[in-house]
């Protein structure tokens, strides 16, 4: 059933919508890149260290694959964790449920190790896949948050990443299958350092560090016998590297956000040959090689506006050919692909309208087909077992935990892999999002995830939750946030304004340095439309975000100081001349574009920063930090509080010394959860 709605100069169209996932540690090729970690909407959950950049992935054809998805249920129309009665205990039940992320098989396919939240951090789990141990266990017992596992192609090892106080400066680690042997393979210091999985041989680690220049991301090759390190690449931009074959290494190299390349390039001399030229901004992913070394898999933006999965053929010569689209559709965009190890098919995700859609490519012949339809709304394509007879995904919904699961590719069945606990929730009762499409007065189509609760008539207090990026997508997911604002029966709507990313590479260039007031201005349209459709109370709205969505909270409140009763600034960007100046460096360098320079465009960033105008706020304020955060540093916050506590302005600030750009450790999930609905409670119900 769709509706349309008309609203003057808007139009709002709202759809039934089976629901979807946020993936709180899976990369996404559309965000910032970050820290191993993802965030979509309203959650805690930081952005990923590979937005833009995918690690690499493997599939077969009528055989079985590995997934972590998102599963589509019918809900019920019973009250949102009914089992439990009080506020707090609600709001901590959902701020407790766990994950479970990062599959990666054995060689043997007989075990899966995976990243688990059981234990209140992110730690390496394994279990095992026969029936006579499926008790999974823990292998790893860190103070520290693990990011992601890979498990070594020989069998010996898993190669493993850790972030100190959850912050940036992650470090790679490798220990036998067994739990025993741990070493670090980087330096442990500030530097920042990411895995991107195993040569095939086993013997190497593709990373990428920034441990020789601050300002930007090597691609590098880490012996793991002898700990010796071999850079790729050298200086410039961020640098992924994604396959090594024949003697050819694939780095994908984001030289500024939503712009980016794939190379190949030569490993003992260092040549690089491009493979993706472009005028303009254009984006390219994946980057595996067919089993000749000569072919590689993409999928890419270059000479259309949504990203299609492609191929580049190398010569004998070594030149490459020009880019070759296999795959395109004008409704979805790209997400990822996985090439089965004998290189005769390859899965491909399509991200349409927010959920996942899976298609067959036969590569000898080039013919597509649909694949199976999947009992999950997002899927991550993950890795085939070596025998190509099963894959590996990871997923969620708005009411099912992030689990992983395996597909049967032969026969399409699927089957659940890992349970995570939701102690006190019962998922059943929670509500999906459903899809609500609207205009902004100049005639951009936007469009939005409503949380609306079960039951609910009339205009409702409502929580608008901006996702993070600025190139990130609000898709229906598993929200603690939205799911307990929702049991207290305020509703929240997740849009995406122009900037965000899922809908072609011109509607993200919509908000690129000076035309961010365009996506500022946005909110002004959201708020109009949802209040237009007799959704909204005019007089009980709410804003909240987290990072770049920070960063719309603190322009929300000061460019419409009257139409918000709270808002809720996660870790959000106030003051962009301090950003550039107190972020990583690499950060900066990727962000002018994006942004604008602070060199050459100083004054169109100070007129886009809220910090010139916090004298405008009258809106009551909750700010919450990690002190760790290198991301957004922790400036940014103590610079809204000092003002507004100046000024006499209602404030509350929560500063956690034990987290970076996000919150990874339970305890601290359950805290930022409870006060942020105890908060919008306050405000917009009392």
């Amino acid at each position: 059933m769709v509706s349309t709605l008309t609203l003057g100069v808007m139009a709002v169209k709202s759809s039934d919508y089976a629901p979807a996932v946020s993936f709180a540690s899976w990369p996404s090729e559309s965000i910032l890149y970050n820290s191993g970690r993802l965030i979509h909407s309203c959650s805690y959950s930081p952005p990923s260290l590979e937005t833009m950049l995918f690690p690499k992935i493997q599939f077969p054809f009528g055989k079985t694959l590995l997934i972590t998805a998102a599963t589509a249920f019918t809900v019920v129309s019973a009250p949102a964790i009914s089992q439990v009665p009080t506020l707090a205990a609600r709001s901590e039940a959902l701020g407790r449920i766990n994950s479970a992320t990062w599959p990666t098989l054995s060689p043997d396919s007989k075990r899966l190790a995976f990243i688990s939240n059981e234990s209140g951090s992110p730690q390496v789990w394994m279990r095992s896949l026969d029936s006579s141990h499926p008790v999974p266990r823990q292998l790893t017992r860190l103070p520290d948050p693990v990011g992601r596992v890979e498990w070594s192609p020989t069998g010996k090892w898993l190669a493993y990443t850790v972030a100190p106080g959850g912050g940036l400066n992650t470090q790679i680690w490798v220990m036998k299958a067994d739990g025993s042997s741990a070493r670090r393979l980087t330096p442990g210091g500030k530097e920042n350092n990411e895995l991107h999985g195993w040569t095939r041989d086993g013997a190497k680690l593709m990373v990428d560090t920034n441990k020789d220049n601050p300002s930007a991301r090597d691609a590098a090759l880490i012996d793991v016998a002898s700990g010796e390190w071999q850079m790729l690449t050298k200086g410039q931009g961020l640098n992924v590297p994604t396959d090594l074959r024949r003697g050819r290494v694939i780095v994908r190299r984001l030289v500024g956000r939503g712009d980016n390349n794939v190379y190949a390039i030569e490993p003992k001399t260092g040549a690089e040959k491009l493979l993706t030229p472009h005028d303009g901004k254009a984006q390219s992913g994946w980057g595996e090689m067919a089993p000749d070394g000569r072919t590689v898999y993409l999928t890419s933006n270059v000479g259309r506006d949504r990203e299609g999965f492609a191929t580049v053929t190398i010569g004998a010569d070594g030149e490459p050919a020009p880019i070759h689209y296999i795959a395109t559709r004008d409704d979805a965009v790209a997400d990822r692909g996985v090439l089965s190890n004998d290189g005769r098919i390859a899965a491909l995700s399509w991200n349409a309208g927010g959920r996942t859609e899976v298609a067959w490519l036969d590569t000898r012949s080039g013919k597509v087909r649909p694949g199976p339809r999947l009992p999950v709304d997002i899927a991550f394509l993950v890795q085939f077992s070596a025998d190509d007879k099963k894959l590996v995904l990871g997923g969620a919904a708005a009411n099912r935990t992030t689990d992983i699961y395996s597909i049967d590719v032969a026969s399409g069945a699927v089957t659940r892999l890992t349970e995570s606990r939701h102690d006190g929730v019962d998922l059943l009762s929670l509500v999906r999002p459903e899809l609500i499409e609207y205009s902004a007065p100049d005639g951009v189509k936007l469009s939005g995830w409503l949380y609306r609760p079960a039951g609910a008539q009339g205009r409702l207090p409502l929580v608008f939750s901006y996702h993070g990026g600025p190139e990130g997508q609000a898709r229906p997911t598993m929200s603690p946030d939205a799911q307990a604002l929702v049991a207290n029966g305020i509703a929240v709507f997740a849009p995406n304004v122009r900037g965000s990313s899922g809908f072609g590479k011109a509607f993200m260039a919509m908000d690129d340095g000076a035309k961010r007031v365009g996506s500022v201005a946005d909110i002004k349209a959201t708020t109009a439309a949802l209040v237009g459709a007799g959704i909204a109370e005019p007089k009980r709205l709410g804003i909240m975000g987290g990072s770049y969505g920070g960063y719309m909270v603190m322009a929300g409140v000061t460019e419409f100081p009257d139409m918000f009763a709270a808002g809720v600034n996660l870790f959000g960007i106030v003051n962009f001349e301090s950003f550039f100046r107190e972020t990583e460096p690499w950060m900066a360098a990727i962000s002018t574009t994006e942004y604008g320079d602070p060199v050459t465009e100083a004054a169109v960033l100070r007129s886009l920063s809220p910090i010139h105008k916090l004298d405008r706020i009258t809106t009551p304020l909750f700010v919450l930090h990690g002190a760790n955060d290198t991301n957004v540093p922790v400036v940014e916050a103590e610079q809204i509080v000092a003002s507004l506590k100046a000024r006499n302005v209602p404030v509350k600030y929560l500063l956690f010394p034990d987290e970076g750009h996000g919150w990874l450790k339970t305890p601290n999930r359950v805290r930022s959860t409870t006060e942020i609905v105890a908060f919008f409670v306050e405000h917009l119900k009392q």
